[in-house]
């Protein structure tokens, strides 16, 4: 079975942008995973096609409106599909590596990508949309976030990518920023390779690649676990 992706969206023609290309686009070809965009102002009921409104409460922008959306997912995620249901949103839970393999591992994804200043808790609620955030910043819409997690995704889908090993040494894996990496020339502007490294010896490279990784990530991510000293074998 592919991995299905529905993608709510006010811009549409923003899909499947860079998704068209490299190994997510030659797995999109494939049938390896399949995306659908979906109109949100389809569902509007006037005329005008609104999809927002002014905030309860007073104050700056707009709110996306709970009926509107609502009738959206219901179209998109019908009672029966067991796709877990996401709003692309600065205010949620950060995107992991763990939660991408997890996505990875099932059927898909109904995406909803968020304009103006925010959407209505309601359908947030009545809907059971999982808030998700790529970082902490401000983008201008969902959508490039969306991109963001389904070319996360994608890549680990069974054949994506052509040595699946290489998958599990990359930054994060095993809560490690990744080692440093380097090939030809043999030296560079004075900067040799190190010599470990054509050495032949696969023990002491795998022990300096170890230690490079949590060098790096206890200069760069000292949150991530990979940072925290080892207990000592007993």
């Amino acid at each position: 079975m592919s991995f299905a992706a529905s993608v709510l969206t006010l811009y549409p023609e923003m899909f499947p942008g860079g998704l068209g290309l490299s190994l997510a686009g030659r797995a999109l070809e494939a049938g390896t995973w399949s995306l659908k965009t979906i109109q949100i102002r389809d569902f509007a009921s006037d005329r005008h096609r609104t999809v927002d409104d002014t905030p309860a409460g007073g104050g700056a922008g707009m709110v996306m409106r709970a009926d509107v959306l609502a009738r959206a997912i219901d179209h998109a995620s019908p009672p029966g599909d067991q796709r877990p249901r996401l709003l692309m949103s600065p205010r949620g839970k950060p995107l992991t590596q763990v939660r991408v393999r997890q996505l990875a591992a099932g059927p898909g994804a109904v995406i909803v990508c968020g304009r103006f200043e925010g959407v209505d808790q309601r359908v947030i609620d009545a809907r059971g949309l999982e808030e998700v955030s790529i970082g902490d910043f401000i983008l201008s819409g969902g959508e490039p976030a969306a991109l963001v997690l389904l070319d996360a995704v994608v890549r680990l889908l069974p054949g994506v990518m052509g040595n699946a090993i290489s998958g599990d040494e990359e930054s994060f894996e095993n809560g490690l920023l990744e080692h440093p990496h380097y090939t030809r020339p043999q030296e560079f502007e004075g900067r040799p390779i190190p010599e470990v490294l054509t050495s032949g010896n696969h023990k002491k490279i795998a022990a300096w690649r170890r230690a490079e990784a949590e060098k790096l990530t206890q200069e760069r991510r000292p949150d991530l676990p990979g940072a925290l000293p080892q207990p000592l074998a007993k």
